[in-house]
């Protein structure tokens, strides 16, 4: 078994959380929410973020409106819905109680 295979799915399962996380505050394009995703160190790639976002704006958790750029052509900005930020809510919520999960199954256990 490859240590990068599993390490790149446990990325992938956290992925639409990270997401959803980047636009809790502020509408973002792409080229923002990536780079907020790669200085976190989470290895995402625009082939992958792309199909992600259109499935989030298909399932009512995402909008996005166009925006005139003063550099090149017009930016795709990205923002939560109100559904969106009940979602992100209760995935606070899940990732909470599965982070305290992980840690307690995971912790070392004392020394007798």
């Amino acid at each position: 078994m490859k240590i990068e295979n599993t390490k790149a799915q446990m990325r992938k399962g956290v992925l639409e959380y990270c997401i959803l996380s980047v636009l809790k505050d502020d509408d973002a394009y792409v080229a923002e929410i990536l780079t907020t995703l790669k200085k976190a160190k989470m290895l995402v790639v625009e082939g992958t973020i792309y199909p992600l976002l259109m499935r989030l704006k298909n399932a009512g958790l995402l909008n996005y409106r166009w925006e005139e750029s003063s550099s090149g052509p017009p930016r795709k900005y990205y923002g939560l819905t109100t559904t969106g930020k009940l979602f992100l809510s209760e995935l606070n919520t899940t990732w909470n109680e599965l982070q305290n999960a992980v840690n307690l199954v995971t912790a070392q256990k004392p020394k007798q």
